[in-house]
């Protein structure tokens, strides 16, 4: 059976770049001109000359995102099992050469922290970890999902890529989603940022939404982190990614998140810096080229950016984010994965989107609605 290395394969980023860099403003007039958009006009949305076009950009995804999800944002909140890795990359506080302190949350750790989560209000939890195969792997997250699946509705994952058979084990135990990011999808650059470990290996971590979609999972999540190489190239090739499993795991559903380089633990400087304004654009033309995905915005970002940014095309918001394990009440001093920039409480958030018209969602009401269907 395929996988979307196939179609990666058929594309060269040279070529992909130099396009995206020689349209024109007549080429956005003629893209902002129609009513559907295309993966070739998505190009078009996302390269220098749609530039001064943003604002006409951004009322349109706002107009579809309202159509489409309502006067509503979704909230959930991450929650780090461990700081364990076996890989290096350049850009991570957990890469396998920092000399931190390592630590893998217990049972009664986990439960601790899941009884201040659940007292914020949240019904939707995103566990991560580092890539850890011994110390967090299967067996680790099947315990962990059975141990607190009572108490949220939506249990997502953000850990080590895994093989169909063991996605298929934690589906079973009550897993919902799945994010799982590229990075980069430069070969060459990808490989300079991960030397060592399981994640070097660029062609297993492509082709891992594809064991997820025939996995039978509800959701995954896409995204690449932007600093490492061409956002705009990156980006392209997430769409791509994305419309290639809509097709092919017609059943599941997706989401886009929008990481950029945070401080951290072992620096490494962007390679291409991405402007407020650029992840502003970027928004908004994944909002126009499709309707239905859903967009999400973390904590990485400022205050004063998320604030702006709900209105435009973003449904889905972390708060009170904290990026080591046991960082809510067990070991708050525990190494973080990188630093966030927004440091509001829940209950901030949660007013400032309210003052803004909007209401306030805890969980996946898709899932909720499916069981009845």
């Amino acid at each position: 059976m395929s996988n979307f290395k196939d179609t990666f394969e058929t594309y060269d980023w040279d070529t992909l770049e130099n396009e995206i860099y020689s349209f024109t403003s007549f080429d956005v007039e003629n893209v902002l001109a129609k009513s559907r958009i295309t993966l070739e006009d998505f190009k078009v949305l996302i390269s220098p000359e749609a530039k001064p076009f943003i604002e006409q950009m951004a009322q349109r995804s706002s107009a579809l995102t309202k159509k489409r999800f309502g006067n509503t944002i979704q909230m959930f909140i991450p929650m780090y099992l461990s700081n364990e890795c076996q890989n290096i990359c350049t850009y991570c506080g957990f890469s396998m050469i920092n000399k931190i302190r390592r630590k893998t949350l217990s049972d009664k750790e986990i439960l601790e922290e899941v009884n201040h989560i659940k007292n914020l209000g949240y019904d939707h939890i995103l566990l991560v970890t580092g890539e850890a195969n011994k110390t967090v792997g299967v067996s680790y997250l099947k315990k962990a999902i059975a141990l607190i699946r009572e108490h949220f509705s939506n249990i997502s994952i953000e850990v080590q890529p895994l093989d169909q058979e063991e996605y298929e084990t934690l589906i079973q135990e009550g897993l919902y989603a799945v994010l799982v990011y590229q990075e980069t999808y430069h070969k060459a650059t990808y490989k300079t940022h991960h030397p060592k470990g399981k994640k070097s290996n660029f062609d297993y971590r492509l082709n891992t939404p594809d064991r997820l979609g025939k996995a039978g999972i509800h959701k995954i999540g896409l995204g690449a982190l932007f600093g490492l190489e061409d956002w705009r190239v990156d980006s392209f090739y997430t769409a791509l990614h994305l419309k290639y499993l809509q097709k092919t795991y017609w059943k599941t559903k997706y989401s886009i998140s929008f990481p950029r380089l945070r401080p951290h633990q072992g620096e490494v400087q962007p390679k291409v810096e991405m402007t407020d304004s650029d992840l502003v654009q970027l928004i908004c033309a994944y909002r126009l080229l499709d309707e239905d995905v859903e967009l999400s915005m973390s904590t990485r970002e400022s205050e004063i950016f998320r604030n702006n940014i709900i209105n435009l095309g973003i449904t889905s918001i972390s708060a009170e984010s904290k990026t080591n394990p046991g960082g809510y009440v067990v070991d708050p001093e525990s190494l973080e994965q990188f630093e966030i920039s927004d440091v509001r409480s829940t209950d901030e958030i949660r007013k400032m989107i309210e003052s803004q018209g909007y209401e306030v969602v805890w969980k996946d009401w898709d899932k909720s609605y499916s069981n009845f269907v």
